[in-house]
């Protein structure tokens, strides 16, 4: 938890510093307990960005070529969570229950890597944090990331341009069954699924995205 705060504050600098942030809804975020960040993800700084934003440090899970050199020490540091996503990483898995035990965030890209950012297609890994924590699901949408033409550094958004955070309501995933079921788990996904899009669609109106 104390690795995830350095990381927040970290993600406040650069964030700040480099682009410049809209952050919308923050105040959904409960301010205790154990909380889902379920992200869209089309660009690298999206993670990083909700870091910056939120109004509760973050643990994130990352995929693991991104802990590389100098970056798993650091990572590994600030509360980020190495996972394995061509096979069932159980470590992964225990480290991030454990955060929700403890009563922290986790953030997780339902869609399990870069694409449009427009959750189409999400995994049922949201589903199953979700209904074995009891956790809320807190909707974020991250418009803007993904930059425009002419930008100065192709791997980055323009620098000092908007990037517009939008967090949104907080949902139960679960049926109120507590069934951990593969088709609970289906259904689950799919009721995420709706609610993700849902949001991004509102996001989008108001952001004028």
């Amino acid at each position: 938890m104390r690795g995830a705060e350095v990381g927040r504050r970290i993600g406040v600098g650069l964030m700040y510093g480099l682009w410049k942030p809209r952050v919308l809804g923050s105040w959904r975020v409960p301010a205790s307990g154990p909380v889902i960040l379920a992200v869209n993800h089309s660009h690298n700084i999206d993670g990083p960005m909700v870091m910056g934003v939120a109004p509760r440090p973050t643990h994130f899970l990352i995929k693991k070529e991104a802990f590389v050199g100098p970056l798993d020490p650091f990572l590994t540091g600030i509360g980020q969570v190495k996972v394995d996503r061509h096979s069932t990483d159980r470590t992964a898995i225990a480290r991030a229950l454990g955060v929700l035990e403890q009563g922290g965030v986790l953030g997780i890209f339902p869609e399990g890597t870069r694409g449009e950012g427009d959750f189409a297609s999400i995994r049922a890994g949201l589903a199953y944090f979700a209904v074995r924590s009891g956790a809320p699901i807190v909707p974020v949408a991250v418009l803007g990331s993904s930059g425009r033409p002419g930008r100065l550094i192709k791997a980055l958004p323009p620098l000092r341009s908007r990037v517009d955070v939008v967090f949104g309501d907080p949902f139960d995933a679960g049926d109120g069954s507590g069934r951990r079921t593969r088709k609970a788990l289906d259904e689950a996904t799919a009721r995420i699924q709706k609610q993700l899009t849902a949001h991004l669609e509102n996001a989008r109106r108001l952001t004028g995205r």
